[in-house]
């Protein structure tokens, strides 16, 4: 017996607003339960547009806990089907969740059974599939309509399926198809490498929607997939291919991904899809003979200990810094126009601001600040694992900023900052690739090789010119 749903909601807030259940034995309809639902929040208008459905209509609706009992019983002992099952049965299971009951059934996506029976179509959509197959849609995006024609397109399937071979490999745990995104073919899971690496989600039409690291690039992908965030369901109904660059070092995957971020802004990289640094950490010496630590625009900051995207991400981290190493507020700029710190009054400032810590002992403080956001050396190589047992990774920072990338045959022995540049691809300076090495650089030391005098010979300044 199989349950064929479909629901509209409310979009962002992913409430429901209408749900329909048609109980199909494989050649009839034996049962149907159709309502609208009262999501006790608001419907956007660019919803209503979409759906029909206003607010006014859902005011007299039921409430999921006055119709889960009902849902519960017609789908029980059913096989859940619908057109990118997992939008909907995560979005139901939810509401039952929301409820404190569990809502457990088998599930069949009619996208990837169509994906498999049906091959060769520009687009699996329910419109298009339906527009393919002859099949009319009475009511688009809404649930009776959209849930009738989905019954339809499973009977159909099922008839070129006939044997259940399909359906059944379908319903195999361990097949995951189930939890696979609907538009991505499993052969590309089955290839992915279990190495550590990059890899890169696709739409259909090719865009770069998402990039991530990872030590297990198999591993890590399925557990999107899993994943119920309304961000990573979301995602995963977009993902149509995938594919994937080995990098050896848990490091350079970092590096990549950061920089690749940047190249192409996936819709789903919120963190790093900041390119433009425009705030510059800065220090001097006042008349007393003080040590202020200060920001201002990057512009007028001629050597900014770092650079950051915005004035909040530069105060946040100063906060920190003040913290970590008992430094003043007012002398960091964080609190102006005050002659005594707050944090004085709480006893987390030792009073240079109050003329009871003296410039001497104040500053050596501010200078350990600067050097834990410092390289301990201006110019170091750092070698890696790299992508086979034959080879190395090599990573270069010279005069305190980051050149980039590369690998070499591991029998290759780089002598100088010329042979370096050979093997690296160059990559940019951020400050999200700082606080990568930053981090990376507490933890290691046997990795990082400092490069001595006669390692930066004259001709290759001009080449690694910022």
């Amino acid at each position: 017996m199989y349950a064929i749903v479909d629901i509209e909601t409310t979009g962002h807030s992913s409430k429901i607003t209408e749900i329909s259940i048609f109980i199909f034995d494989g050649k009839k309809i034996i049962d149907e339960y159709s309502t609208l639902v009262n999501p006790e929040c608001i419907i956007p208008p660019f919803i209503t547009n979409l759906t029909g459905i206003s607010n006014a209509m859902v005011g007299g609706a039921p409430k999921f806990y006055e119709i889960a009992k009902k849902i519960q019983k017609i789908t029980e002992d059913c096989i859940f089907v619908a057109h990118n099952v997992n939008f909907d049965y995560n979005i139901i299971n939810q509401e039952f969740k929301d409820l404190g009951f569990e809502f457990k059934r088998k599930k069949l996506c009619t996208v990837r059974l169509s994906r498999k029976l049906i091959p060769g179509l520009k687009s699996y959509s329910l419109g298009a599939l339906c527009s393919s197959q002859n099949i009319v849609i009475k009511d688009r995006h809404r649930a009776k309509g959209d849930a009738e024609a989905t019954t339809i397109l499973f009977e159909k399937l099922l008839k070129l399926d006939s044997s259940l071979i399909t359906i059944n490999s379908f319903l195999n745990p361990k097949s995951r198809q189930a939890t696979l995104p609907p538009l991505l073919p499993k052969e590309i899971i089955d290839n992915l490498s279990e190495k550590t690496g990059v890899y890169y989600f696709k739409n259909s039409n090719n865009e770069i929607i998402y990039i991530g690291k990872a030590n297990n690039i198999k591993q890590r992908v399925i557990s999107h997939f899993y994943d119920k965030a309304k961000k990573e369901v979301t995602m995963c109904l977009e993902i149509a291919n995938i594919t994937f660059e080995e990098t050896g070092s848990e490091l350079v995957a970092l590096l990549l991904e950061s920089s690749e971020i940047k190249k192409h802004f996936p819709k789903f990289n919120r963190a790093q899809r900041r390119t433009q640094e425009v705030i510059g950490l800065f220090s001097y010496e006042d008349r007393n003979g003080v040590l202020h630590l200060a920001y201002n625009r990057l512009k007028l900051v001629s050597n900014p200990l770092l650079k950051f995207y915005n004035l909040t991400e530069c105060r946040t981290f100063l906060e920190k810094l003040c913290e970590t190493f008992g430094l003043c507020p007012k002398y960091c700029h964080l609190q102006t126009n005050v002659t005594t710190c707050f944090h004085y009054q709480i006893k987390k400032c030792k009073g240079i601001c109050k003329d009871e810590e003296t410039a001497k002992n104040y500053n050596k403080r501010v200078l350990k600040a600067i050097e834990s956001i410092k390289y301990k050396s201006e110019n170091f190589v750092i070698k890696e694992t790299g992508r086979t047992k034959k080879e190395t990774a090599y990573i270069l920072v010279l005069n305190g900023i980051y050149k980039g990338f590369g690998y070499a045959n591991s029998n290759v022995d780089p002598k100088n900052v010329d042979d370096y540049n050979s093997i690296i691809t160059s990559r940019k300076d951020t400050n999200d690739v700082k606080q990568i090495l930053n981090n990376y650089l507490k933890n290691n030391t046997d990795t990082i090789y400092t490069l001595k005098k006669e390692q930066l010979v004259e001709n290759t300044f001009d080449l690694f010119a910022s």
